[in-house]
């Protein structure tokens, strides 16, 4: 429920002031419908009747006001098609139930000045009601109850006349509103996707570019300790080596948080190339002639295919080719017995798929293949 004052406007965005116009527009025509009616018949009531009239109409603004309640549960439930609560349409039905039975003791001015104050009550606060038989009924209510509580045929088909345009203003009102509320629904579902793309991004990019540098100086860490115990003056150039990689890391975590990691396919294949060689595996680059508008996503794929690389095989020799609208990172001893798949490659996959280009794995006991068609993603002229 919104916080706002009744009266308040300026305060209000434009889905709430559309909320409030119509609410007001309808109370106005549900009690300015009461009035006229109400002044119309008393007029009529002879001199003598005016005491019974006035009790019929401190009756009907009860009436009324119960209906008022009525029309704003309906407002507040549409667009969806959930039942009015029976504590609001419960107290309503009695009390005009309980109104046409005791108008017919009425004298007749004085009925006729009851019947309509009940029946604009009721045809306001019920036409919004939804469904097929729930229609039906309604219409059928408005054109027979009037009829018999004031035994005037006319009703009959004057009630289900002004009943009909009575439905088409509130339904039409009613219409705009829950448009306007499903706008802004879908405006707000479509934040909060764009809220959990960005979410994904992010988990996607810190598995992509951390997993990659956290091996690069764990294998660069172990490489100084080893040269350390040995004895070997370079173990501090190693050392060296893995805080600069430290930093490296530092950085592209910053520019991750920040939004600017846009993958970079030359940067891919330097790192590639330095941490496969820290590893000890030749590296193979014969990559020229891939289009520069496949540069991104086939940075994607070199970037994880090689943290494959490094937590899955005892690799010798890694390959990164292209041809023919293929990209393919191979290397030549996968890890018996080793999901080289990983969620890594799965999470690749989804991204790629989005691009629409496709991933496939290509293994076997000597060599383990991640094989990306790239043919299909556009390449702008």
């Amino acid at each position: 429920m919104s916080s706002h004052r009744w009266w308040s406007w300026a305060d209000r965005d434009q889905v709430a002031r559309v909320d409030m116009y119509t609410r007001q527009s309808l109370y106005a025509l549900l009690w300015s419908f009461f009035v006229i009616f109400a002044i119309q018949a008393f007029n009529e009531v002879p001199a003598g009747d005016r005491d019974l009239a006035v009790a019929v109409l401190v009756a009907g603004t009860v009436v009324t006001y119960a209906g008022h309640r009525v029309l704003s549960d309906v407002i507040a439930l549409y667009p969806a098609t959930r039942p009015v609560p029976w504590r609001s349409l419960g107290p309503f039905l009695g009390l005009e139930a309980v109104g046409f039975l005791a108008s017919l003791g009425l004298p007749r001015e004085v009925r006729g000045l009851a019947v309509l104050v009940l029946w604009s009550a009721l045809a306001w606060s019920l036409v919004g009601l939804r469904g097929r038989r729930t229609t039906i009924a309604v219409l059928v209510g408005l054109a027979g109850a009037p009829a018999l509580a004031a035994r005037e045929p006319w009703f009959l088909v004057g009630g289900l006349g002004i009943a009909l345009f009575f439905m088409f203003t509130v339904r039409a009102s009613l219409w705009m509103l829950g448009v306007v509320r499903e706008l802004d629904r879908a405006r707000a579902t479509r934040s909060a996707l764009a809220v959990a793309e960005e979410r994904l991004r992010f988990s996607r990019d810190v598995h992509d570019v951390m997993g990659r540098r956290l091996s690069a100086i764990g294998l660069q860490a172990e490489l100084a300790a080893t040269l350390a115990r040995r004895g070997d003056p370079t173990a501090a150039d190693r050392m060296l080596e893995v805080r600069e990689t430290a930093h490296e890391t530092l950085r592209e975590a910053r520019e991750l948080a920040r939004g600017y990691g846009r993958t970079d396919l030359g940067q891919e294949l330097d790192g590639a190339r330095s941490l496969l060689r820290s590893a000890g595996i030749a590296v193979s680059l014969s990559v020229d002639s891939l289009p520069q508008a496949w540069h991104e996503p086939a940075g994607w794929v070199v970037r994880e295919a090689v943290t494959n690389v490094l937590r899955h095989s005892d690799a010798t020799t890694v390959t990164i080719a292209y041809d023919d609208g293929t990209l393919w990172v191979t290397n030549d001893r996968p890890r018996p017995g080793g999901d080289a798949s990983g969620t890594g490659l799965s999470g690749l996959a989804a991204r790629l798929a989005g691009v629409g280009a496709t991933l496939e794995i290509d293994a076997d006991e000597t060599s383990f293949a991640v094989v990306v068609r790239l043919s299909s993603v556009e390449v702008p002229a």
